[in-house]
Parts: C-alpha cells; structure tokens; sequence
C-alpha cells in the first residue's frame, strides 16, 4: 500500500513544534515586546509633528507606495511606524503557524495568537483613517486605546505560554485572595479610566502630530485635573493590593508582580505630574506614552496572575521538581 506523498504544509507542520517550546515563549514574548515598541514609535510620530508625514493611505502618497526625499524626516519617520506594521505582522504569523500542531490541546494559546493576529490589521485600518481625517484626536485616541487591548492581549498571552499542556488543564485554586483579586481588578478599571482620560486630555494638547490637526476643544487644564482624579484612587488601590500580598503571604510570582506594577504606578504619576508642570517636553510625554504601555501590561500580568487557577499548579509542579529549568523556560513534555 503505497501512501500519499506528503504536501509543502504537511512537511511544514513536521517541523514546527508539538509542545509548548522556547520559541512559543519566545515569540509571545516578542509579540509584548513589538506591541509596545509601536505605541512609542507612533508616539515619536505625533510628537514630531509627522502624523501627515505620509498624506496618503494606504499609499504614501498619491504616486508613491513609500516616502520620497521631498518629504523630509517628517515622511521617514511616518513611514517607518509605518513600515514596524510589517515587523508585528511577521510575529504574529509566526505565533500561529508555530502553535498550529498545538491549536486542539491550547486552544487558549491559539485564540490568543489569532486575536492579536487579527488586532494588527484592524490596527493598520484605523492608522489609515486617523490619517483621512486629519488626524481627528478622538480617532487617534481610539487608535491608542486599541494598542492597549492588544498589550493586555499580549501580556496573557506570554502568561499562558509559560504554563505546560498539562498544567493548563488544571482548575485549582486562585493563586491571589478573593480580598486581593477584587482589589486589583478595581486597580484595572481605574487604570482603564485614567488610560482614557488621559487620551482626551492629549487630544486637548499641544502635540496633536501636525501643526493643523484639529483638538478636541476641551479645556486642557481642566481635564488634566478630572484625569488626576482616579490617579490618586489607582494609586491607594494598588497600595492596599501591595500591603496583601505581604500580608498573606501570597505567592512569590504573584507578590513580584504587584511590587513591579506599584512601581510603575508611581512612575507613571511622577511623569505626569512632571510633564504638567513642565509644560509637556516632547521627551517626558514619549516617556509617559511609554509608560502607559508599561503600567498596561503591568496590570494585566498582577490581574491575571491573581486570578488564574493554573499558576498555582506551576508553582506546585514547581516546589515538587518536576521542573528542572527556571519558570518561563520550560519545555512541556
């Protein structure tokens, strides 16, 4: 009996990966990674005055698919945030194709993989739009917002990998106290709240990403000061999250990741505060748009490693030696 001659895919899916391996890590972590390195290059976009350094979409131009030398920096800049599309689309192909033997036995990793996949397009849409209309700011604003979901997206998505097939199956108990999984899921509404304040307080800003962008016509002073508001309740909140973890003595995984994301909290506010006072230097505002992105996955990973009831199997298969390698490093036989 003879068998059929195996296909380009068939040979192709031999290759890649049966368990959750180094590069599936690997590649959620470089998903994180890209998510958040292009809300900084878009933010070096709006705050060199380059969101129209490319007029034209999908096209640069009308005549030119890329930026010419007429253009100056302002089109290299554009299109080069541009051109970082094409690097988050690479990952993201490469996450799917690399989870394809695993999409039956992770189907959390492969719906993951497939929702930030299908984020990006969606992404590079709503860029081309914000650039039809001008850079309307409550377009850019969504655009913003977007990438944030796609952070949050990326960062559970670099949590389930470290996790084997076996241990994903498990349903124990929460790693973090019902007390301390409320807590921090107040600390993520309010992160979200104060995330899209400070989008409209942007969009009532200086830095609109060209000099003849419209603004929101909101009255900057005061919606930095209604931003502020939930600010001062995000940091109380994040405190009462750090003295429980110390206090119950929770998990050491757990315990690090509220340390981290109260860092980043106060971090963030000291930014904004000194961007305020300051009168918003292009350097501190790329900062506090980088932080964003930070406190944004610094809160989802605290979040849902409170809430998650397979960590806990981790740190058992941990403590008993079943795993020889350092957590995240693992390979899932």
């Amino acid at each position: 009996m003879t068998h059929p001659a195996p296909t380009g895919w068939s040979r192709l899916t031999a290759k890649l990966p049966r368990t959750n391996s180094r590069s599936v890590r690997g590649l959620a972590l470089a998903s994180l990674i890209s998510q958040i390195m292009i809300v900084v290059t878009g933010g070096a976009v709006r705050l060199t005055a380059s969101g129209l350094g490319c007029p034209e979409w999908p096209r640069c131009t009308a005549t030119s698919i890329v930026n010419t030398p007429e253009m100056g920096i302002h089109g290299v800049i554009e299109f080069g945030n541009r051109l970082l599309t094409f690097v988050l689309t690479a990952i993201a192909i490469a996450m799917v194709v690399s989870l394809w033997n695993l999409r039956k036995e992770r189907k959390d990793l492969f719906r993951l993989a497939i929702a930030l996949a299908a984020g990006i397009p969606a992404q590079a849409i709503l860029g081309g739009i914000t650039v039809l209309t001008q850079l309307n700011p409550w377009v850019v604003g969504w655009h913003f917002i977007v990438s944030m979901v796609l952070i949050v997206l990326a960062t559970v998505l670099v949590n389930r990998a470290r996790i084997t097939t076996a241990q994903a199956a498990t349903s124990a108990a929460p790693l973090g106290s019902r007390l301390l999984r409320q807590i921090l899921t107040a600390a993520a509404v309010l992160t979200a709240i104060t995330v899209f304040l400070g989008v409209i307080v942007t969009g009532s800003g200086p830095h609109a990403g060209d000099a003849g962008a419209a603004r929101n016509n909101l009255d900057p002073d005061l919606m930095t000061r209604i931003h502020a508001a939930p600010v001062y309740l995000l940091v109380l909140t994040v405190a009462v999250a750090l003295v429980l973890v110390y206090r119950e003595s929770a998990a050491s995984r757990l315990r690090t990741s509220v340390v981290i994301l109260a860092a980043v909290v106060l971090a963030q506010g000291a930014l904004g505060y000194l961007q305020h006072f300051l009168h918003l230097p292009v350097v501190l505002v790329a900062l506090h748009m980088l932080g964003a992105s930070v406190l944004t996955a610094a809160m989802a990973n605290s979040v849902y490693l409170a809430a998650s009831r397979q960590e806990r199997a981790t740190l058992e298969s941990d403590d008993h030696g079943v795993a020889s390698e350092p957590a995240g490093f693992r390979d899932d036989r």
